[in-house]
């Protein structure tokens, strides 16, 4: 479906005043990661929009695919977003003006939108990020560093990363942010990098091979001098 064609018909294919926005997290050189799409002079998460005959988990997951080509990825409800006011018709104006293309106010995504917002974790390793036909470049952005972004996706980007820090005071999913194997090390680091604050070591090591759910690999030989710690993998 082109843009003229989703503007003028969509709302015969999508739920109306609903949408689906997403955080989809990386981790990369001792930094948080979020992956945004560019549109115009401003970024925004990627999103869609729910069809008038499928489920919402499985738009959910349409979405990631679409943006990542990735399947299965650990994936979690974040919030509802749904302030009174929350519209956007100013900026689609300015946006479809910017392309050159028609803009008329009585267009489906001028009316007030609610959207569900999750959060992904994925190894950005595995991701091969797909801008879409209606956007123009996709990238990783530091949490720390983010653009200027479109409507309230800054904010919703904000929640997703407190979320994340009390998610894993609760249950062990940061791995999934690494690839397959890893170190405890390289673990401990990533929960330093998520909460933003220094965790003793030992402790934590302690505390993940408690859960149970980590698998220590034999340890590979080392013809370089040096530490050489042990390789650990989720327990299938």
């Amino acid at each position: 479906m082109d843009i003229q064609k989703f503007l003028s018909e969509g709302k015969s294919h999508f739920l109306s005043n609903l949408s689906i926005d997403h955080v989809i997290i990386g981790y990369e050189h001792k930094k948080l990661k979020c992956l945004l799409l560019e549109v115009g002079e401003k970024w925004l998460l990627p999103g869609g929009f729910v069809k008038r005959n499928e489920a919402v988990d499985y738009a959910v997951a349409r979405i990631l695919k679409d943006r990542t080509r990735l399947e299965n990825a650990h994936t979690q409800f974040l919030s509802v977003f749904g302030e009174e006011g929350r519209q956007f018709s100013a900026q689609w104006k300015q946006l479809l003006e910017r392309f050159g293309l028609l803009w008329k106010e009585d267009y489906w995504i001028n009316a007030r939108f609610v959207t569900l917002a999750y959060y992904s974790l994925v190894n950005i390793r595995e991701v091969h990020p797909q801008p879409g036909f209606e956007y123009g470049s996709v990238s990783w952005f530091d949490f720390d560093d983010l653009p200027d972004m479109w409507m309230d996706h800054k904010q919703i980007v904000m929640r997703a990363r407190l979320r994340l820090k009390e998610d894993i005071s609760v249950h062990q999913v940061s791995y999934n942010l690494l690839p397959d194997r890893f170190t405890m090390p390289e673990l401990h680091q990533l929960h330093q990098t998520i909460l933003g604050e220094k965790i003793d070591r030992s402790r934590f090591q302690k505390k993940m091979l408690a859960t149970g759910i980590f698998e220590r690999l034999p340890k590979l030989q080392k013809e370089a001098p040096g530490r050489n710690p042990f390789q650990y993998r989720v327990r299938i």
